[in-house]
This record gives structure tokens, sequence and C-alpha cells, in this order.
């Protein structure tokens, strides 16, 4: 089977998220399964500072792609590598992509993001045809690839292309809280008809939706955990989409939810070079010594058995670090210490560095972006991993916490529930401690249930190595992906190839 994906971000090249991280794992996962698979992903600036970091070089192909955006033609090149059983094509266009940042700057976002990633999309299907390589499967992730299906159906000369009349094309949602929306000029720009501005079509609230337009065009939508795509269908969670979504599955499961993972390989702390002291499920004792370095790292106070609480997050409303915020003082009455890295909001992180100085010596704030080395030291030497998420479409803080056993301390909320088992209601299963109601309370009754464990060392113990020995890995969830790939391909009729 041939696969072809694309998307904005791919580890170890580009990360703003976790979406990097799924496509740095999922398509090596599937290659290991034996299928032929190739990953688009954009030229930005920080791929080429990436990877002359790792040592490699990239070959250019010598054909150049020329297609029209926005009734003028636009050229890209492709740079290609074999990265873990993978072919990798980045698509070049220094105007476009060789930003310092890949989708905003701390004012805003590009005003021209439609037209980047509009050329993604397109530029994905040039270099498909220019390598000939003529995917069974194109997997396409969040709005910054939907027009490739929204193309491939509608765009004069593209959807009659036979070079794509068997592909089928699946779109996964990983937060849909990211839409895309663009004026309805968007429409023009990429030749698309006027007649697709409707209620039926892009069209909303005024709007030309991507994200819209990504899970009515494509054959199979997918989002990341099975929970989160029943919430999608809820009002409260659909950001104004339940009603397609509802729509889109209304004849067949049309929207799957298949858990996330994390490479097991490469999030090892038996392994792990990042940490000073290396340990596993059956080495426990050595995670203390973590624990003391990274206090000693981080300024905190060394005295006394205080439990300490990780926090490696986005600072963002999303992530709950409002409600985090607010129950600093009871968190640490509590008798916790609290060691946090992330960026996001400056608002928030104002706040944080002036609630450190307040707090000095039980509460660390490092306000940093991908700070690979300091996030694992923090997975390695805290006690519990907080995520009290407002919604959390997967999450791969608390699989990472789990491998690395630390307990979690989550909202039940998306792949939260699907990965999170509450102690206090299955003491046989349970590995980690769940809150629902999103308040200041119902957190607080959490970290107290776990603190209260945490005081019974041999329970505590127990709770670590049952969370060290889960099976969070892309193992069955690659193997997911390919049997849906295979049924899909088995359909007769193709959403994507129907005229209007």
């Amino acid at each position: 089977m041939k696969i072809l994906f694309v998307a904005s971000e791919m580890e170890p090249f580009a990360k703003v998220g976790g979406l990097a991280d799924v496509i740095g794992t999922l398509p090596k996962r599937l290659a290991s399964l034996g299928c032929e698979v190739r990953v688009v992903i954009p030229y930005y600036r920080r791929v080429r500072a990436n990877l002359s970091r790792l040592g490699i070089k990239p070959r250019t192909i010598s054909k150049e792609l020329v297609f029209c955006l926005d009734w003028l033609p636009v050229r890209g090149r492709i740079k290609e590598i074999e990265f873990n059983g993978v072919f990798v094509d980045f698509l070049k266009n220094d105007e476009l992509f060789g930003r310092k940042y890949i989708y905003s700057t701390p004012q805003g976002d590009f005003a021209d993001n439609d037209l980047r990633f509009g050329f993604l999309s397109l530029g994905a299907l040039e270099i498909a045809k220019a390598l000939d390589f003529k995917p069974d499967i194109i997997h396409c992730h969040d709005w910054q690839t939907a027009l490739l299906p929204i193309c491939l159906r509608w765009r004069k000369h593209l959807k009659d292309d036979p070079f794509f009349e068997d592909s089928r094309v699946v779109f996964t949602i990983h937060n849909i809280s990211y839409q895309g929306q663009y004026e309805r000029n968007l429409l023009d720009k990429f030749g698309l008809p006027e007649f697709l501005f409707t209620s039926q079509g892009l069209e909303f609230y005024g709007k030309a939706n991507l994200l819209k337009g990504g899970i009515i065009y494509s054959d199979l939508v997918t989002t990341v955990s099975p929970t989160y795509a029943s919430e999608l269908r809820k009002k409260e969670y659909g950001y104004g989409l339940d009603a397609v979504l509802k729509w889109v599955s209304r004849n067949r499961d049309n929207l799957i939810g298949i858990l996330n993972g994390i490479d097991y390989e490469e999030w090892d702390p038996q392994k792990d070079a990042a940490i000073p002291m290396k340990y596993g499920p059956d080495s426990i004792d050595d995670k203390k010594k973590n624990k003391e370095a990274l206090r000693e790292e981080l300024g905190l106070d060394t005295e006394g058995d205080k439990p300490l609480l990780g926090v490696v997050s986005k600072l963002t409303e999303q992530k709950g670090i409002d409600l985090l915020l607010e129950s600093m003082p009871q968190i640490l009455d509590l008798g916790y210490q609290v060691a946090l890295v992330g960026a996001g909001v400056e608002r928030y992180e104002n706040m944080l560095e002036k609630a450190k100085k307040r707090w000095k010596g039980n509460l660390s704030v490092t306000i940093a972006v991908n700070d690979n080395a300091l996030e694992r030291r923090v997975f390695a030497g805290s006690d519990m991993f907080l995520m009290p998420s407002r919604f959390e479409p997967c999450g791969l803080g608390q699989i990472i916490a789990l491998r690395y056993g630390v307990i979690p301390v989550v909202r039940g909320t998306g792949g939260l529930i699907d990965t999170v088992r509450d102690y206090t209601e299955d003491g046989e299963k349970g590995n980690g401690f769940v809150f629902y109601e999103f308040s200041k309370v119902s957190m607080l009754d959490a970290l107290l249930r776990a603190i209260s464990v945490y005081e019974e060392k041999d329970k505590w113990r127990e709770l670590i190595s049952r969370g060290m020995r889960e099976d969070y890995s892309w193992r069955s969830s690659g193997k997911e992906y390919l049997r849906i790939y295979g049924e899909l391909l088995e359909r007769k009729e193709r959403v994507t190839s129907q005229k209007s």
C-alpha cells in the first residue's frame, strides 16, 4: 500500500505541537508494517536548521514545480531525504516558508497562511506526480492541508486527473479549535467554483472555512482519540462544526477516533541520555535520584519529601493554565512543589513569572518552547503530572508521564479519559487520578487523593510500576490505521469523485 502523508509539521524537523510527534512516528510505524510511505511538509527555515543540526544533507530533485495560485504562477523545488524508512519530501519556496516562524509571529497569524498552506496542499499532489508516486491513501492533517481534498474534488483539471483516480483521502482533525477561516475570495484564489460558498459547502458564518471543507470532501475523517470523536459531535466541543460531523457520519461511522501514541524507542527512561539516572519498571528507586537532581537544578527546596508536580504544557486557556494559576496557593498548601515548563499566551507567562517570585523554593517556572532536554528531566524527576485541560483531543503528556513512572492527574476529557483510569474508582487497574468538573474544587480534590496515596509508599510503587508497564505506543494504533485504510480502499463509492 502506498501512503502519502501531508502535514505542516514533523518531528524532528519542525515542531509546534503534538501533530509533529504524530507525523514523526506514525509513518515510520506504517513503513515497518510493509507500506511504502512518503511525507510532504514545507521546507521551513527551521527545517534547514534542524537538518544541519542532525547532519543530514537533503538532495534536490531536479524537476521544478509550477502551478497557479491567486492567478499567478508559483514555483517550488523538492528537497528529499530518507529518514527511518520513510521518504520525506520538503516543499521549498523561500518567500512562503523561509520565515522565522511557522504559523504566526507574536503579533498574530501570517495574513497569507491560506496561500502558504494552499501551496503545500497543491504542491504535495504535484510532488506525487513528479516522483510517479501514485498513492492509494492520501492522509491529510488539520486545516493546513484541507485544500488538498477540496481541490482534488473541485479544482479544474485536478478533479479529473487520472493519476489520483483510485486514491482515497483520509483527513485527521488534531484540534478542531483551529479551522482556517478566510474571506470568500479564497475560492477565486484557488480556482474553486463559487457555488461552494454555501452552508452545505465551505461557508461558515460569512467566511470560507477550510477545516469544514476538509471534513466534507474527504473520504474518511479521523481524530486522535475515541472519546474526542464522540465529543466533537456535541455542541460544547464541536466549535460550530458538530452538525457537520454528525452529517458526514450519518450513513456509516465516517468519523473514527484512533488514539495517538508515542515512540517508545524515543521515550524510554532506561535509555534517555538527557536524564541524570536511567531507570525502568524494575529499578524504580533510581527515579528518586532524578527528582533530587531536578529540584537542585530548578532551585526548589530540597528538604523533606514533598511530592513534585510536573507541568509541561502550552500556556493557553485550552490547557487550563488559568485554573492552575487560580489554584496555585492551595496546591502548594497541600504540600506540593511545582515544576512548570512551557510557553504561550504572554499574559499567562507574565502571571507565572510573578507567581514564581512569590513562591520561590516551591514553584519553578521555565518559559521555553520545546526545550526537549529539560522537559525530559521534568518527566523523569516528577512524582505526578498535571493536565487540567478544558478539552484535550488526545494529549501526549500523560502518555509520556506513564512511560516515565509519573502519575497523571488529569481532567476527564478527550484522550485523557482514554488513557488515564482513576485509581480511586478502581484500585486494581487505575493508573492515575481523574477529575471531571472544570473547577478549583474538583482539581484540588484529585490532587488531595493523589497525595494521600503518595504517602502510602507500597501502593505508590505499585502504581508507578503499573503505569510504566502500559503500552500506548503506535504499535496497535498503526495497525488500526492500516485496517481502516484497507476498508476504505474496498469501498465501491468514493466521496471525492462524486460530481455535483
